[in-house]
């Protein structure tokens, strides 16, 4: 065990599985492989990992039409995900590139921030191909195929949210490591676990809440704090990783996150 690539907390659904972890490794050696650039190599996925990934599907679905922006639900259904079949990258990668001129490459597991803020900067999306525990459907401690699909790739379609998460890439270039982490707590609440008002109610646009059946009913069922966008006070919160979020930020478009963002960016800079 001590041989493989990807290594797992004790804590993890997966910890005691040999054969997941065995295929976690199979899956990471893959993308590590894999040439930027190049499209992402297809994955053929077991009957026990596509069950895992349909009934994630099959539980947000049901919530998506009144808890997610209009502009996921646009293109979720032009992609036309199905609960029997895990989507490829390589289909999402080519799909992306036509919509925003983003591409997908795949990483073997986390990243560091400043090699992930890199990527955006160049509107590449590194992007997990591995599935969560099949004993923990509604529940993973870390980015997985679920949260990727699901979460990021149908708002990357989207030219705003691809300019709002490229602007937190290029805002890195040359950044402090203080920087960084204030650029990451930014990210976390808008590109993740941010919120919008359309037509006078909320709707989630960050990948963290419409990946997460939980978070995505308890961020809109009144129990979360939502407050205005404001990003001179969130570079500073610290936020919860192993709880529902408290608060969010909310944004009455987009569009607003992007123009708050790039002049807290140019503010940023000028401080240097």
């Amino acid at each position: 065990m001590d041989t493989l690539l990807i290594q797992l907390d004790a804590d993890h659904p997966g910890f005691n599985d040999a054969a997941y972890r065995a295929r976690r490794d199979e899956i990471a050696r893959a993308a590590a492989a894999h040439r930027e650039g190049d499209p992402p190599p297809r994955i053929a996925y077991t009957e026990t990992e596509t069950a895992t990934w349909g009934t994630v599907l099959r539980k947000l679905r049901r919530l998506f039409p009144t808890h997610a922006c209009r502009e996921f639900n646009e293109v979720f259904e032009e992609i036309g995900y199905r609960e029997d079949q895990i989507p490829q990258q390589a289909d999402l990668h080519a799909f992306l590139r036509q919509k925003t001129g983003f591409s997908v490459s795949p990483v073997a597991g986390l990243v560091s921030s400043r090699d992930f803020l890199g990527a955006l900067s160049r509107r590449i999306f590194p992007c997990t191909q591995y599935i969560r525990h099949h004993s923990s459907p509604y529940y993973t401690p870390e980015p997985d195929i679920c949260h990727e699909m699901l979460g990021h790739i149908p708002m990357i379609a989207n030219r705003d949210f691809s300019n709002l998460t490229q602007a937190f890439g290029e805002a890195s270039v040359g950044a402090t490591d203080a920087e960084i982490d204030q650029l990451g707590r930014l990210y976390w609440y808008t590109v993740e676990f941010g919120v919008v008002r359309q037509e006078g109610q909320l709707r989630a646009y960050g990948a963290g809440l419409l990946s997460s059946f939980g978070e995505l009913e308890n961020a809109l069922s009144g129990r979360a704090e939502i407050r205005k966008f404001d990003p001179e006070a969130i570079r500073h919160i610290v936020y919860p990783i192993t709880t529902y979020q408290p608060f969010l930020f909310e944004v009455s478009s987009i569009a607003e996150a992007f123009d708050r963002m790039s002049a807290f960016v140019t503010r940023m800079k000028s401080e240097r």
